[in-house]
């Protein structure tokens, strides 16, 4: 099955779901980082996309 990643929305957009892949790449695709990078800001800050964010650019 072939996801549409242009129409593709979270169920929950204020909190990313680690546990499905189709998720990550869509954080990865709008948060502009790999998966490696969006896992270790997950592993600092949470799953919260504002904290998520916050951590991916302060890196940068």
């Amino acid at each position: 099955m072939s996801v549409d990643m242009n129409h593709f929305k979270p169920l929950d957009p204020g909190r990313i779901n680690t546990l499905d892949p189709v998720e990550l790449q869509y954080w990865c695709r709008e948060l502009h980082c790999t998966e490696a990078q969006l896992h270790d800001a997950i592993s600092h800050v949470g799953d919260h996309v504002t904290a998520v964010r916050d951590r991916l650019s302060s890196k940068k």
